[in-house]
């Protein structure tokens, strides 16, 4: 029998430990294989479970594993393993975590973390407005802007939508969500209401299929880099600074610090641990 120590955190907290996205980070996966770590993750259900290993290249190694599939990087992922780490390692307030996305700096005021995103990539979107509004169950002047497929570390679908009301209308079709695929094949939309630079907030909702179900996430720190790739594409040259509320939808309410200047990527927020145990597993694994 292994026994390997987790933590719970919560990430994106709002006014609450019981708020954010919560996230199982296990301490020190030395010994687990890939399929052990997969299993973990789904037995767990969460968003996303991590595991910390060594690394010669950063303060940590991590692994980030939906309960159906490796991820190469995802915010509040990062954002709470960082906050373990920052314990475990005695590292400060400044840590580095390689991932499959590459090494990703992460720094902290607090329990307040920010992460320094990849520099993003985008591609237009192929479907017509039309289309895009029907799978996402909008009217099409509901849509506004210029909708993209951005990867600042993991590609997802931006939608901008006109306002806090559309977002929240939004309906995606679980029949024909699986037309809008990313470059590794999956489907994921980020639909959010930019309410401008006088009030500097963005209303957003994230969702993805589990199974025949169309889910949505508290709070997605990978997506809130993205829509500062969108940012980029669409205002290039401009320094932004915006707080994403998300979450509210599945009563998880979440917020998030995003700031686009001299063309890097920022995303933070608040970082609550909320419990620790430990799990017996016979082996191998």
């Amino acid at each position: 029998m292994a026994r390997f120590a987790f933590r719970i955190v919560n990430v994106f907290t709002r006014d609450g430990a019981l708020t954010g996205n919560p996230l199982c980070v296990f301490e020190d996966a030395r010994g687990l294989g890939d399929a052990a770590m997969q299993a973990l993750a789904r037995q767990f259900n969460l968003s996303e479970t991590t595991f910390i290993l060594p690394s010669d290249r950063a303060t940590a190694r991590v692994r980030i594993f939906t309960p159906s599939y490796e991820m190469p990087f995802a915010g509040h992922p990062t954002l709470g393993t960082a906050h373990v780490v920052r314990s475990l390692a005695g590292a400060g307030d400044s840590v580095t975590l390689e991932m499959l996305a590459g090494v990703i700096p992460v720094t902290a005021a607090g329990d307040r973390w920010t992460l320094s995103a990849n520099a993003p990539r985008w591609r237009e979107v192929a479907e017509s407005r039309e289309a895009l509004a029907a799978i996402l169950g909008l009217e099409t002047r509901d849509l506004a802007g210029r909708p993209l497929w951005v990867n600042a570390g993991k590609e997802q679908l931006l939608v901008p939508v006109a306002s806090a009301d559309a977002v929240r209308r939004a309906r995606p079709r679980a029949d024909a969500f699986s037309a809008l695929r990313s470059e590794d094949g999956q489907s994921m939309a980020f639909v959010f209401a930019d309410e401008g630079d006088a009030r500097g907030t963005v209303v957003a909702r994230f969702f993805f299929p589990s199974g025949a179900a169309i889910l949505e996430d508290p709070a997605t720190g990978s997506a809130c880099a993205n829509l500062g790739g969108w940012f980029l594409a669409t205002r290039p040259g401009a320094d932004v600074a915006r707080v994403v509320s998300q979450g509210d939808e599945v009563r998880r309410p979440s917020t998030l610090h995003l700031s686009v200047s001299a063309g890097a990527i920022r995303v933070g927020g608040e970082v609550i641990e909320l419990a620790r145990g430990t799990l017996d597993l016979p082996g191998p694994h």
